[in-house]
């Protein structure tokens, strides 16, 4: 079994453009797609989808409109009633691929919805596999929540995965080793953030063919309690460190469509290889396959086992 919590989960409209956005301007919109997502949700769908046991857990009102649209496509779900509507998020995508996301802040969650939340997750992660924490924290919610998830997860067996960022991502590290996991996914931006680098000099010299000061700055998080970190750098690939090494695996050439839901979905991969007993190599080809695919898909579309090919993408060892 594998859980994902969603701290705050949402409604995804996704607007295709006819052509480049431009401000101030009247623009046709060519699709328009609504989804049950968030993080977490998104992590769930595409393990779903490639036939693992999975449980999605959010924060939803009975008749919140997210209900029906996770049960409509057969996920399994279970939520903490709350009284206000989840968010819904907008996002612009355009020919070339390029996308425009503009995220509301989320409903806020009391502090005895907070503790619902936290009772939900503790017990559903008795006899799980993993466990994944995903997203950003809605208003109300203690920036260090994932922090206190982590270190109560870890009696109970479960592997953690954690993906999230700013406040909420820097309080996780802060709570080392006391809440040690097993996984995070920062991306360039976010590990910049955490070890003090610039993302745009790490991700031109991977783009030069030396992942090196990626893989250092990762293994920096590493040595404090992390299992594995898993650093994605868009167009430019990925690296991936833990105790047994660090590889390196440029992205796919392909033609990128949307970039909502890659990350989501690199973590999906990544878990789904280690579930397999994969080796870390093997995890991140197929971390690359699944996130590349989600890049190569329109609007909201989430990767299928068909839509991933682990083969196509290559690992090699940083040195």
């Amino acid at each position: 079994m594998i859980v994902t919590f969603t701290a705050n989960p949402s409604l995804d409209r996704t607007a295709t453009l006819d052509r480049p956005l431009t401000r101030g301007e009247v623009h046709r919109v060519e699709a328009v797609t609504v989804e049950g997502a968030g993080k977490g949700v998104n992590v769930a769908r595409v393990l779903f989808d490639a036939g693992q046991d999975v449980r999605a857990l959010l924060p939803a009102g009975p008749s919140d409109p997210i209900l029906p649209a996770l049960a409509a496509i057969g996920l399994p779900h279970e939520a903490v009633p709350i009284s206000e509507a989840v968010r819904t998020n907008l996002t612009l995508t355009e020919a070339d691929g390029t996308t425009t996301k503009i995220n509301e802040p989320g409903p806020t969650l009391s502090p005895e919805q907070v503790e619902a939340c936290t009772a939900l997750v503790l017990g559903a992660a008795r006899g799980a596999d993993w466990v994944v924490l995903s997203g950003s924290l809605p208003p109300g919610a203690p920036v260090d929540w994932y922090a206190r998830l982590a270190t109560a997860l870890r009696p109970l067996g479960c592997r953690v995965a954690v993906d999230t960022s700013d406040a909420p991502l820097q309080a996780l590290i802060d709570a080392l080793p006391d809440a040690g996991f097993d996984f995070i996914k920062p991306n360039s931006d976010e590990i910049a953030q955490l070890t003090g680098g610039d993302a745009k000099e790490l991700e031109a010299a991977a783009r030069r063919g030396d992942p090196r000061p990626v893989a250092q700055a990762a293994r920096s998080l590493m040595e404090r309690g992390i299992a594995a970190v898993l650093v994605t750098l868009g167009a430019a690939g990925a690296v991936l460190v833990t105790a047994e090494g660090a590889w390196y695996a440029p992205a796919p050439d392909i033609p990128v469509r949307s970039t909502v839901g890659a990350g989501d979905s690199s973590v999906a991969g990544y878990i789904l290889a280690a579930v397999r007993g994969e080796s870390p190599e093997r995890r991140l080809r197929t971390a690359v396959a699944y996130g590349s695919a989600a890049a190569g898909l329109p609007g909201t579309s989430l990767p299928k086992p068909g839509d991933a090919d682990p083969e196509v993408a290559t690992a090699t060892p940083i040195e």
